[in-house]
C-alpha cells in the first residue's frame, strides 16, 4: 500500500521521457549525489593534535603514508591495523572489562557498558560509530533508554570531557557570541533540553546533557548525520531538584527554574544565536517539561526548522503502532477511526499522541469538521485524577478537546474522575495506551478489565520510559490476559515465552523508528519547517514498513537491526511529502525541481547517497 501523494505517483519510464535531456545532463555527472564522507577530509594539525582529536584520530589504522604525511611516525606501533582489527580487539576489551568496569555495587553491568563505549568515543569517533552500527540491537538500549536515563542520573558523577554546548541563565545577552565558540561552520543536527523532564525520571538539570547526546549518537548510527555536523545543547535554567540544589558535586546552576517571561527570554536567545550562525541547522527539541514543551513547540515551529520529539516523534511511533493493531486484528487501516482507545496520562507525550491520532481518524473520514469532532470521540483520557471530562475544574488547555461530554459518560455509567479500571471495564476499548509515567499503573484490576474488549485482539501500549516507568511488563499482559493480544512498551522487554510453546511478542515503539528519519528527510530536502504532513508521512511509512505475514504473529515494529533500512525509507517519505508540500528548497547541488523530478526509488537512492557511513577517510594536511 503506498502513501505517497497522488500527485507524485510518476511511473519511471514516464519520468525519463519527461525530464531525458536534463536528466541524462545530470546523470552523466553525479548519480543524484557524490556520497556523504567519500572526499578526503582537510585536516589542519599533525603529530599528537590529531590522536587527541576523535573527530579524525585512526588510532593505529593510519597507513604508513599518512603517518609521514601527518608527522604521525613513531607515535604508535609499527603494526598498522585495520578497522575491523581494532574493532575485534575492541570488542574483545569490551566482553572482558564490562563485568570489572563497575564502580561499586549500584553500578549496572549496562552502565559499565556505557562507560567503556564513552571512553571509545572520546578518542575515536569514526570506530566508535562502527561499533554501534554493527551491534545497534544491543548498544541502543546502552547510549540511549533505558541506560541513558541511569546515566543522566549520575552525570555529574560520570563527566570527564565535555561534549556539546552549555547555554545558561548566566550567559543572556552573550549567546550570539558564544555560538562561534563551537569548532564546526556547518552543523546539520541540534538536539537540545533544558533537563525539566528527563525521560520519566523528572528534572536533573544540567545533567540532562546525556538525553542529547544519546540521541545525536542515534541520529549519526541510524540516519548516517555526518558526526562532525551534529551538536547537543543543555539549556541550564536552573533546577527545581531539591537534591541537586544542595549536591555540592552539582555541575549546573544551583537556582530555581527561570520561569515565565525571563525563561522564554533565555529560549528565544538560544534560537535567534544558533540560526544566525547555522541558518539551515534542524533544533530538535528534547525532555522540556510539558508546560513547556507545547508552548515552544507552537512558538518556533512555523518560523524555524525544528520539532519536539516527546510530542511529535511519540505520536507518529505510536499512530504507526496504532495502525499496526488494525492490521493485526484482521482489518484495513482504514478502519482506524473505529478502534475505542483509552488514554492513561495526559503530559506532552499523551496529548501529542492524542492530537495525531485525532487527527488521523479525521483525515481518513473525510478531513472536514464533523470527521474532526467524530474522531474525538473514540478517545477517553484518564489522568493522575481520573477521567477528564467537561465537568473538571481547571481542566489543562491542551487536553479540554478531550474532555468527555457528561451526557456521554452518563450512558456508559462513568463520572468525572473514575478510575482507570473503571473506565476500561465501561468502555471496553480496542486500545489501552499508556504515557504516564507511572510504573506499574496496568494493574491486575485494570488488565483485567480489558478482558471484556470488544477486540478480537486487544492492544495494550506501555509507552512509558525508562523500564521502571512502563505501566505493565509483557509477563504481566500475557499472562493475565492471554496470548492474542498486541503488546508494545517505549522500553526494551524480551519476548514472553507462552505456555503452549508459543512466543509474546514484546514490540519496542522506540521514537528512534521516526526521528532520525524526519531529521534526515528535513535536512535532505531543504524543508523550511517541519510540517505535519511531512511527520504524518513519515509514521504511515513505517506503519506499512511491515509485512502482513508479521503483523499477523503480533509484531507491529521491525527490528531495531533493520534501523537505516527504515530510517532511508522514512527519510525518503519526509522528502517527498515536503516536496509535495511545496516546502522543499533542496540540499547542496539538488535543488527543489530537481527533487521533484525523482521517482519514488530515486529518492530512496539520493537519501542513502547522503548517509554517512563510519569509515575512516584519507587525511590531507593543509596549513592553516
Amino acid at each position: 500500500m503506498s502513501f505517497f501523494p497522488s500527485q507524485l505517483r510518476i511511473s519511471s519510464s514516464l519520468l525519463r521521457r519527461r525530464t531525458a535531456p536534463m536528466a541524462a545532463a545530470a546523470a552523466a555527472k553525479r548519480p543524484f549525489t557524490s556520497c556523504e564522507g567519500s572526499r578526503p577530509t582537510i585536516v589542519h594539525k599533525r603529530s599528537l593534535d590529531i590522536l587527541h582529536d576523535p573527530w579524525f584520530n585512526k588510532g593505529t589504522a593510519f597507513s604508513m603514508t599518512e603517518r609521514d604525511r601527518l608527522d604521525l611516525r613513531g607515535l604508535l606501533p609499527p603494526n598498522v591495523m585495520s578497522s575491523e582489527q581494532q574493532i575485534e580487539r575492541f570488542m574483545v576489551d569490551l566482553k572482558r572489562l564490562q563485568v570489572n568496569a563497575r564502580d561499586g555495587p549500584s553500578d549496572t553491568h549496562a552502565l559499565a557498558k556505557w562507560r567503556i563505549l564513552n571512553r571509545l568515543h572520546d578518542r575515536n569517533e569514526t570506530m566508535y560509530y562502527q561499533v554501534l552500527v554493527d551491534n545497534i540491537e544491543e548498544y541502543a538500549p546502552i547510549v540511549y533508554t533505558p541506560t541513558v536515563g541511569l546515566v543522566c542520573q549520575n552525570y555529574s558523577g560520570l563527566f570527564r570531557r565535555p561534549r556539546g554546548m552549555y547555554f545558561s541563565a548566566a550567559d543572556r545577552g552573550e549567546m550570539m557570541s558564544m555560538v562561534y565558540n563551537w569548532p564546526a561552520d556547518q552543523v546539520d543536527m541540534i538536539v537540545v533540553t533544558d533537563g525539566s523532564r528527563i525521560l520519566g525520571l523528572g528534572d536533573l538539570g544540567v545533567q540532562g546533557i546525556g538525553i542529547a547526546i544519546g540521541k545525536l549518537d542515534l541520529y549519526v548510527a541510524a540516519a548516517g548525520i555526518n558526526p562532525q555536523r551534529v551538536l547537543p545543547v543543555m539549556i541550564d535554567v536552573g533546577t527545581n531538584n531539591e537534591k541537586l540544589l544542595k549536591d555540592s558535586l552539582y555541575l549546573g546552576l544551583q537556582e530555581h527554574r527561570l520561569d515565565g517571561e525571563e525563561y522564554l527570554s533565555v529560549i528565544d536567545e538560544f534560537m535567534e544565536a544558533v540560526f544566525t550562525r547555522w541558518p539551515n541547522v534542524i533544533v530538535q527539541f528534547e525532555d522540556f517539561q510539558s508546560k513547556w514543551a507545547f508552548k515552544l513547540l507552537q512558538r518556533y515551529r512555523h518560523n524555524y526548522r525544528m520539532f519536539n520529539d516527546d510530542v511529535q516523534g511519540t505520536a507518529g511511533v505510536a499512530i504507526a503502532g496504532l495502525l499496526g493493531a488494525v492490521r493485526a486484528q484482521g482489518r484495513p487501516m482504514i478502519d482506524f477511526p473505529k478502534q475505542k482507545i483509552v488514554v492513561a496520562g495526559a503530559g506532552s507525550a499523551g496529548i501529542g499522541v492524542l492530537n495525531a491520532a485525532r487527527k488521523t481518524m479525521s483525515r481518513m473520514l473525510g478531513n472536514n469538521e464533523a470527521a474532526f469532532e467524530s474522531a474525538r470521540s473514540q478517545f477517553w483520557v484518564v489522568d493522575a485524577m481520573g477521567l477528564i471530562t467537561e465537568n473538571r475544574m481547571n481542566v489543562d488547555p491542551d487536553a479540554l478537546p478531550f474532555a468527555r461530554k457528561e451526557k456521554e459518560i452518563g450512558r456508559q455509567g462513568l463520572s468525572e474522575g473514575s478510575s482507570l479500571a473503571e473506565v476500561v471495564k465501561k468502555v471496553k476499548p480496542d486500545v489501552l495506551l499508556g504515557l504516564s509515567a507511572v510504573g506499574g499503573l496496568f494493574s491486575k484490576e485494570v488488565l483485567e478489565a480489558l478482558k471484556d474488549s470488544t477486540s478480537t485482539r486487544p492492544a495494550i501500549f506501555a509507552m512509558s520510559n525508562p523500564t521502571k516507568n512502563a505501566e505493565c511488563t509483557p509477563e504481566e499482559a500475557f499472562s493475565i490476559l492471554g496470548d492474542h493480544i498486541i503488546f508494545a512498551s517505549g522500553s526494551p522487554f524480551n519476548d514472553v515465552v507462552l505456555g503452549d510453546g508459543g512466543i509474546g511478542h514484546s514490540n519496542q515503539g522506540n521514537n528512534m523508528y521516526l526521528f532520525p528519519g524526519i531529521g534526515l528527510g528535513t535536512l535532505l530536502s531543504g524543508a523550511r519547517i517541519i510540517s505535519d504532513g511531512m511527520l504524518q508521512a513519515a509514521a504511515e511509512c513505517l506503519a506499512a514498513y511491515m509485512k502482513e505475514e508479521e503483523i499477523q504473529k503480533g509484531i507491529i515494529y521491525p527490528s531495531i537491526s533493520s534501523i537505516r533500512d527504515i530510517t532511508k525509507e522514512v527519510a525518503a517519505a519526509v522528502v517527498r511529502e515536503a516536496v509535495a508540500e511545496d516546502l522543499a528548497e533542496g540540499y547542496r547541488d539538488m535543488d527543489a525541481r530537481e527533487l521533484q523530478r525523482l521517482s519514488q526509488e530515486e529518492t530512496v537512492a539520493y537519501v542513502k547517497n547522503n548517509m554517512w557511513n563510519p569509515v575512516y577517510p584519507t587525511l590531507v594536511y593543509r596549513n592553516e
